[in-house]
């Protein structure tokens, strides 16, 4: 097992953890919702990736080109860690 998989797991638990004790297990499940995604982005980049088909037509064209599994896998770990990213700015601020 690829030691990202297992440190992003640790992290994904770490917040569900502090979510319930802080927020109840509403916060909790929110948390775990916000989750996926990066967590899919991280154990799964190349997949991800390399996705090329119908995207979200609303917003424009098909997505016809591959995106790079470490860019995927990069902003995967941006978005996990926007919550720890976030916290340290607010504790700074006041």
């Amino acid at each position: 097992m690829n030691w990202n998989k297992i440190l992003s797991a640790l992290v994904a638990i770490t917040y569900i953890v502090i979510a319930v004790v802080h927020g109840g297990a509403k916060t909790a499940f929110e948390f775990a919702i916000f989750l996926i995604l990066p967590l899919g982005c991280i154990c799964f980049s190349d997949e991800m990736g390399g996705y090329d088909g119908l995207g979200l037509m609303e917003f424009g064209a098909p997505i016809t080109n591959r995106s790079p599994g470490i860019l995927v896998y990069i902003m995967g770990w941006v978005v996990l860690l926007l919550p720890i990213i976030a916290g340290i700015i607010f504790y700074v601020s006041t």
